[in-house]
C-alpha cells in the first residue's frame, strides 16, 4: 500500500519541501531557509520539532488514520489548517530552535507541560 512508504515514526525532514507553498511569504522564506540547510542543522531539527508538535506525531500509531494518510498529507493538512499567523508559526519554530541549541550545548532536555 502507498501510505506505508510515507508514514514514519516522527516527522521526516524530506517532507519539508511539500510545505513550501501552503502559507504566506514569511512561511515560504522559513521553509526555503530550512531546505538550504543540511539535515542535522539546528534549524532543520527545530523545524522537525515544530512539526512533530503541530502534527501530534507522538500520538500517531501505525494503524491510525493519520499514519494511513502518510506524513506528507498529515503535515500539509496541519500547516494549511493552522489558525494562527505565519509569525505565530515562526515564533514556535524559534522557540523550538532555542530548545534544540540548548540540548546540543548542554544535553538538557526541556520539560514540556
Amino acid at each position: 500500500m502507498l501510505y506505508q512508504r510515507d508514514a514514519e515514526i516522527l516527522f521526516p525532514a524530506r517532507v519539508v519541501v511539500a510545505l513550501r507553498g501552503l502559507r504566506g511569504e514569511k512561511w515560504r522564506a522559513l521553509v526555503e531557509h530550512v531546505l538550504a540547510r543540511p539535515e542535522h542543522d539546528p534549524d532543520v531539527l527545530a523545524f522537525s520539532l515544530l512539526m512533530i508538535r503541530l502534527d501530534g506525531c507522538l500520538t500517531c500509531h501505525a494503524d491510525s488514520y493519520r499514519a494511513m494518510r502518510g506524513c506528507t498529507m498529515c503535515a500539509r493538512q496541519t500547516v494549511s489548517r493552522f489558525k494562527g499567523t505565519d509569525e505565530d508559526l515562526i515564533a514556535q519554530w524559534e522557540a523550538a530552535r532555542v530548545e534544540i541549541v540548548r540540548w546540543i550545548q548542554t544535553g538538557e532536555v526541556p520539560v514540556v507541560d
